[in-house]
């Protein structure tokens, strides 16, 4: 996949008609919002992206961000390869911030996010015989109050900085994964689920629950959707990864939007959301960073439904003006700072 800059004079209405959109940093700087007509596909950083989408666009948004100090993208302006843990954190809150501003006033946030345990100052992780992408040449140092072996508790650090900033939050849905991934631990239970946070905007928001109603476990009937969701997880064909199993992403997409409404997932990687938009007619709003994973989006999702045109080919001249709907900007959010936990308030952007 080439994607090419161009000049923001070039900008004109008839650029949303088609597929795909590209802005680079300077031009994305001059660029005004841009209307929604339809899914899109957006590449770029997500702050900077979200900056160019018209307020109170998006009925729901469903993401999982990357994890901190997990894994290396290779790709400039990545999140979770930040020194502290606080500024990763305060980097969310930032992007999750301006992704409130697009959310309609009875909209809703799932997130989807990872625990994982300090790496003793380790600055490295070897790679697994079942997970080669496992292995990084670099790693965050242990969070000042932390020892090694501590688990971060992440998922909650998080959520309780969305809280502060003005989130609703709503529950904390745990993903129970019945084919979770082995580990070698001999002194802790293995690791079998993760958090699925439910987030709204404001008190009262959409959420049709008769819409993900399950069986009862005697079979007589229904009842209310618990809070404890069985998914097994799914391994991409094309990525070295476990991608957003669709059975995680249906719920939330019945239970808080209408057929036609957009949802927005801001790390789209492999484009999973789009693909169960696709399939119970909802819009979809991907914004992705990484160039080879909206390449590999844009392929899934054209083989399920023709919505995303063919990329331009790498031999092709740069066109006079961007493909439309792939909005991509290289970047970066600022340099945070990393004193305070979570000091939303000495964010800089």
């Amino acid at each position: 996949m080439e994607i090419v800059p161009w000049d923001a004079s070039g900008f004109d209405s008839q650029m949303s008609m088609g597929k795909f959109l590209y802005i680079n940093k300077e031009a994305g700087a001059l660029q005004p919002s841009y209307d929604l007509k339809g899914s899109m596909l957006l590449g770029g950083d997500a702050y900077h992206v979200l900056e160019r989408l018209p307020s109170e666009c998006i009925q729901s948004v469903i993401t999982s961000p990357p994890y901190w100090g997990m894994r290396d993208y290779t790709v400039n302006g990545q999140i979770g390869l930040e020194e502290t843990l606080p500024q990763f954190l305060n980097r969310l809150v930032v992007i999750f911030r301006e992704v409130r501003r697009i959310l309609k006033p009875d909209g809703t946030f799932w997130l989807n996010i990872g625990d994982g345990y300090t790496s003793g100052n380790r600055g490295w992780r070897a790679p697994d015989k079942k997970n080669p992408a496992r292995a990084m040449a670099v790693r965050p140092s242990t969070p000042d109050g932390l020892k090694p072996k501590d688990l971060l508790g992440l998922p909650w650090r998080l959520a309780f900085a969305l809280q502060q900033d003005g989130w609703y939050l709503r529950s904390d849905i745990v993903w129970n994964k019945p084919n979770a991934m082995p580990e070698s631990v001999k002194d802790r239970p293995t690791r079998s689920h993760e958090y699925l946070f439910m987030l709204s905007k404001s008190e009262k928001y959409y959420y049709d629950c008769d819409a993900i109603r399950e069986q009862r476990e005697d079979g007589l009937g229904t009842r209310n959707k618990r809070s404890v969701w069985s998914v097994n997880t799914e391994p991409s064909g094309e990525a070295h990864f476990a991608t957003f199993p669709p059975r995680l992403i249906t719920p939330c997409i019945l239970a808080s939007t209408r057929p036609n409404d957009y949802v927005l997932d801001p790390f789209f990687g492999s484009g999973t959301v789009g693909l169960v938009c696709q399939t119970y007619a909802r819009n979809y709003v991907g914004i992705e960073l990484n160039p080879a994973y909206l390449e590999m989006a844009a392929r899934r999702l054209s083989r399920n439904q023709q919505t995303v045109l063919p990329l331009q080919n790498q031999t092709e001249p740069a066109p006079s003006r961007p493909p439309d709907r792939v909005l991509s900007t290289a970047e970066d959010l600022a340099e945070f700072d990393s004193s305070g936990f979570p000091d939303t308030g000495r964010l800089s952007c």
